[in-house]
């Protein structure tokens, strides 16, 4: 990873387990990405499933870094590593489990543009509905309300905002992108009959 870019980073459970088993699970994640993540990165988006998650993220610019992380012995992933290794903890202490969590490699797609940033967007806040989980404007575990509210928020959604032009352009772009989730589930459903 490297500074002042845009990544899409995204893990599953480990043999495709749930990671979250329990409402309190997902706010707890997000406390440790607060805790771990955003002093080295601003939060576009996210979306937590059941067995997986995705984040829009944009790492700080060199300057803006913690000072143990502008030295190059220090790499960006630490914090995320620091985050997987305190969840995966307090989730086998609290359900008497061992091993791995998460799948080993935690991805991370370099976002190159800002049009690939809108889809990546708009992929990962209606992502609830591309796995029939709910509506994505109904589902909770991701920013979709956040980023349409004026709540406070570890979200930069501003920035997201600016990116679509203004929240109601944001807000129709979502509705547009469930709308085709939703046709192209109804036309795999007419192959099947």
């Amino acid at each position: 990873m490297e500074p002042d870019t845009f990544y899409h980073y995204f893990n599953r459970g480990n043999n495709r387990e749930n990671l979250f088993i329990e409402e309190g699970n997902y706010n707890y994640f997000l406390q440790l990405i607060r805790k771990h993540v955003t002093p080295v990165a601003d939060v576009y988006s996210y979306c937590l499933l059941p067995n997986h998650f995705h984040l829009v993220i944009r790492t700080k610019q060199l300057e803006q870094l913690p000072p143990i992380y502008q030295n190059s012995s220090r790499k960006l992933w630490q914090p995320f590593s620091n985050l997987f290794n305190a969840y995966a903890k307090a989730i086998n202490k609290k359900y008497g489990r061992s091993g791995s969590l998460f799948q080993k490699i935690p991805k991370h797609i370099r976002i190159d543009s800002n049009s690939y940033l809108r889809e990546v967007i708009l992929y990962v806040n209606t992502n609830a509905g591309h796995h029939n989980l709910a509506e994505p404007e109904q589902y909770p575990h991701s920013s979709y309300h956040t980023l349409l509210s004026k709540a406070k928020t570890m979200l930069a959604r501003q920035e997201v905002i600016d990116l679509f032009g203004s929240v109601n352009e944001l807000e129709m772009c979502l509705l547009d992108k469930t709308r085709r989730i939703e046709l192209a589930q109804s036309l795999l459903l007419e192959d099947e009959d």
